[in-house]
């Protein structure tokens, strides 16, 4: 069952104590005086000597490569700040993009290899992992240190597997769509409140010259999140589906042929910059963070990064329209975002919690300060507008007030075999136009196959 978004709240996150026990020592009261010289004399074995501790070493996967994401200096700045509060441990950051991890953390899975702390998507698609035993529970560090009271309600069910937590999220967000103003007023057009619209802003922005939209599809998850708002759409509301999975419906249900339809003739009018597939997620990214597109589909966990860009005091956003005169723009894609899971065969697993916890402790405050709180999974404590967010992440923050529900991202619906053949099947499009009821059952084949 799809659930209800949940509003970002304001509570005050609680700040990492640390505690010190002191050893006494006891026992009887000696009958003679002690020998200073027989002191003085001791060998090695009769003194205690003081426990030297262990170098170890923690291994960090996870999905922060572009320096010039402030989320990639945050994390920086929280492993150095854990580091120098003890200096025999070592973070060794492995920083991917989204693709390169996922495709990484599957090879080493197959091999049992899996870093202390990866990086895992919620519901269907880190399931896999857990059937095989290869994360390990969290349910003791998340309850005993309060590290539970700082995530928004409901936000770890997506992270939760018969009882036991197995990953801690990042973000909680909602698909947006970004647009530069100066451009929309260069092109002399409206923010559209129709797709239809949408396409005809599109066909202008291309006859002056203007790049109307951008989008990373190398990371081909990128157009499914774009092309799942569309569905929303064309379904009149979420749940399109948990209905085929139900057996309600199929894939050639007028629903998801429309979303088709709908989503080529956006390819079509010329929405994306020529060769979309060989730009990965941060390439696409940084072309509208440098002021060359007009609009650009993403989750509100791109606020932050667009913030300290050049184009920053120049973008708004808006929700996804209508498309066809369905669907209702207060309901939104959903991401409960990417979190971050410990090996089970972890060598280092009693430390490796110790700073997966101090991590998440101090996530929100870091987050905030380097406005990067836009959009986070945990509860953050600060005045955005007083701080200094833009105006840009005051509108986002407004939107998520105004959520009615929505859907999760297909490959975090569906297994493994089927979201992958979906993800293929959309980024084809981008090369090639087909028909509608062609990539239904395409669709549908690898439901079928995969379903079992």
């Amino acid at each position: 069952m799809i659930k209800k978004y949940k509003a970002l709240q304001m509570v005050t996150v609680g700040a990492v104590a640390l505690s010190l026990t002191a050893c006494g020592a006891g026992g009887s009261k000696p009958t003679s005086t002690p020998d200073p010289k027989a002191a003085a004399t001791a060998t090695p074995s009769e003194t205690v000597q003081p426990k030297k501790q262990e170098n170890i070493t923690i291994t960090f996967q996870n999905i922060y490569p572009d320096p010039t994401d402030p989320k990639n200096g945050m994390l920086k700045k929280i492993v150095a700040d854990y580091q120098g509060k003890n200096p025999n441990i070592k973070i060794e950051l492995d920083s991917l993009n989204t693709d390169q991890q996922k495709l990484k953390l599957k090879t080493q899975a197959a091999s049992k290899e899996v870093p202390d702390i990866t990086i895992v998507n919620p519901s269907a698609q880190m399931k896999p992992f857990v059937d095989a035993g290869l994360f390990a529970p969290l349910n003791d560090m998340v309850e005993q240190n309060g590290l539970k009271g700082t995530f928004q309600d409901g936000i770890l069910d997506f992270y939760t597997f018969n009882k036991n937590i197995y990953a801690l999220p990042d973000g909680n967000n909602i698909g947006v769509v970004y647009y530069n103003k100066d451009l929309f007023k260069q092109a002399g057009v409206e923010v559209p409140k129709t797709f239809e619209e949408m396409i005809a802003a599109v066909k202008t922005m291309k006859g002056k010259g203007i790049q109307p939209m951008v989008i990373g599809e190398k990371d081909s998850w990128t157009g499914s999140f774009l092309f799942m708002n569309i569905l929303l759409r064309t379904n009149g509301g979420p749940g399109f589906l948990q209905s085929v999975v139900d057996g309600k419906k199929t894939f050639a249900d007028p629903a998801f042929t429309d979303a088709v339809s709908s989503f080529e003739d956006l390819i079509q009018a010329g929405a994306f910059q020529e060769g979309a597939t060989s730009f990965d997620y941060n390439a696409g990214e940084n072309l509208f963070k440098t002021g060359k597109a007009a609009m650009y589909y993403m989750g509100s966990w791109a606020t932050g990064g667009i913030e300290t860009s050049s184009v920053n005091g120049k973008v708004g956003v808006f929700k996804f329209p209508t498309v066809k005169g369905k669907g209702n723009p207060d309901e939104f894609m959903l991401a409960p975002g990417s979190a971050f899971a410990i090996s089970a065969n972890s060598k280092h697993l009693k430390e490796t919690k110790d700073f997966l916890n101090y991590f998440m402790l101090n996530y929100p405050k870091e987050a905030f300060a380097v406005k990067g709180a836009v959009g986070v999974a945990q509860k953050v404590d600060g005045d955005f507008k007083a701080a200094g967010y833009s105006d840009m992440a005051m509108e986002v923050l407004g939107l998520f007030k105004q959520v009615k529900g929505g859907d999760i991202a297909f490959d975090n619906t569906m297994n493994p075999g089927t979201a992958q053949g979906h993800l293929t099947s959309i980024q084809n499009l981008f090369v090639q136009k087909k028909d509608p009821a062609e990539v239904g059952k395409e669709h549908q084949t690898a439901y079928d196959t995969n379903k079992k």
